[in-house]
């Protein structure tokens, strides 16, 4: 059963304020206009083009795609037939601990990865987001620490670097061997941080793009580093370089691929480089169509940008929203309002988040459903070689010597990179933790549904085995 948390009926005298409305009209306290917005669930409602056609925005941005959700594949499971859990109420717990999280990421947005345990910010970040257990990230010994700040919570995530490998090792693609060194921005700022700013953005407005500086490249070092990657990737890029650094390392496929043993025949069309390559990419569609329903035609989180603007609001006595007090009183507010003037969360891009519904997120639904079968693919307990960390200009990369060094798994590894790119779009601003967390389980769900097709329809006796985001293990 499709179950939203019930915030869109709950807060009547101030209504949807707890939903996605960007791209429509607001007034001037940045709340949506309410016919505009039952505009658009009765397109939602009644799935006519003409009523698509008719939802009336603030401003040239469009919204993006909301037909999309209702779109049919006659491979994996329906798109609608699967579920997300109810996503955090902005009365709750949880949604403070996320949106605490969001603002310090914002406040860690240029400190080195490799400078976390250092650092002044990461280290009061993590001291703050331990007093808020409802966030659900990893933990040492009970507490947040530098260590664990900002990772992903699935097996290998808190194993050696906080990038990994697959975003920093050498890419062999055909006859070329491409470096990962990225382009980064000639004035890397912080976006959205005036009231009149955020407000043009949330009636649908265009913005001036960062000028991207594509002569000094480098590896992924920072948090921008990694929210400027996602904020231009090709959505399934990661998982697809992942595949061919693994079949270019003649990485050891799972033990149930039949051509693992057999001393005549191998794998191509079927069980090999080609099928593997293939499905990877076609799996990340899949993937989109369900993600898109349950943003559109379910849940309709607002972004975490819009929730800045109830948070700026509320503390300017603006407004009584009924948010909960977790967030109104932490640290990484009272530090972005002392840098910035505003209580508003800053973004990493110009334009703040795309025109579509936050939850559940685009790019971790993809990471979960390319990395569940790269994962069902090769032998997850393999050990990487060689593993490599950005040297200190970023321009080159050098052996990594951490106590772990040893233990940086295929299965972690690729962990470890959906988690990099979903908790990516957190880093930009974008999207909240509980999108990475849920996502990427749903993306498993469609993958595992895919794997099953696959193996249905083949002549060889194949089976796949892979390690779920939760620990458990499972056998197609």
């Amino acid at each position: 059963m499709q179950t939203a948390n019930g915030e869109e009926s709950d807060y009547a005298p101030l209504p949807f304020i707890a939903n996605y409305s960007k791209g429509l009209p607001h007034n001037d306290q940045g709340e949506v206009d309410p016919a505009a917005y039952n505009l658009l669930r009765r397109a939602l409602h009644t799935g006519r083009p003409e009523d698509f056609e008719r939802i009336p925005l603030g401003g040239p941005r469009k919204l993006v795609n909301p037909q999309c959700g209702l779109a049919f594949d006659t491979q994996g499971p329906d798109a609608q037939a699967l579920t997300l859990p109810p996503a955090p109420r902005i009365d709750s717990a949880r949604n403070s601990a996320e949106a605490v999280e969001l603002y310090w990421m914002a406040l860690c947005r240029d400190v080195p990865f490799s400078d976390f345990t250092t650092h002044q910010d990461a280290t009061d970040a993590a001291a703050e987001l331990s007093r808020m257990p409802a966030l659900g990230g990893p933990v040492l010994g009970g507490d947040v620490t530098p260590q664990t700040l900002f990772r992903g919570n699935t097996p290998g995530d808190l194993a050696g670097p906080y990038v990994s490998q697959f975003l920093l090792k050498d890419i062999p693609f055909g006859t070329l061997l491409i470096q990962q060194r990225q382009d980064t921005l000639v004035r890397p700022v912080d976006h959205l941080t005036t009231w009149d700013d955020w407000l043009e953005v949330q009636n649908g407005d265009t913005t001036v793009p960062d000028k991207r500086d594509r002569t000094n490249r480098r590896y992924i070092q920072t948090p921008r580093d990694l929210a400027h990657y996602v904020h231009f990737d090709a959505l399934y890029e990661a998982y697809l370089n992942a595949a061919l650094i693994l079949l270019g390392s003649n990485a050891p496929v799972d033990a149930g691929n039949p051509y693992h043993y057999s001393h005549n025949q191998e794998g191509f069309g079927t069980y090999g480089g080609p099928h593997i390559l293939s499905l990877v990419t076609e799996v990340a569609t899949r993937a989109l169509k369900a993600v898109w329903y349950q943003k559109w035609y379910v849940h309709r989180r607002l972004r975490p940008e819009e929730f800045g603007g109830r948070v700026h609001q509320h503390l300017s006595n603006e407004r009584d929203y009924p948010i909960d007090p977790g967030v109104l009183g932490s640290t990484a507010v009272d530090r972005v309002f002392k840098k910035y003037g505003s209580y508003l969360l800053p973004q990493a891009f110009p334009e703040g988040s795309p025109t579509h519904p936050s939850y559940g997120a685009g790019h971790a639904t993809v990471a979960g459903a390319c990395v569940t079968l790269l994962k069902a693919w090769f032998d997850e307990t393999h050990l990487l070689a060689d593993p490599v960390v950005p040297a200190k200009d970023g321009k080159g990369l050098k052996q990594y010597t951490g106590p772990d060094a040893g233990r940086l798994t295929v299965g972690g590894e690729l962990n470890k990179v959906a988690a990099n790119i979903a908790i990516g779009r957190s880093m930009g601003g974008v999207h909240w933790r509980s999108d990475y967390s849920a996502s990427v389980r749903l993306g498993e769900e469609i993958a595992v549904g895919l794997l099953r097709e696959a193996k249905e329809g083949t002549l060889e006796d194949a089976y796949f085995s892979l390690t779920r985001f939760d620990g458990t293990t499972i056998s197609i």
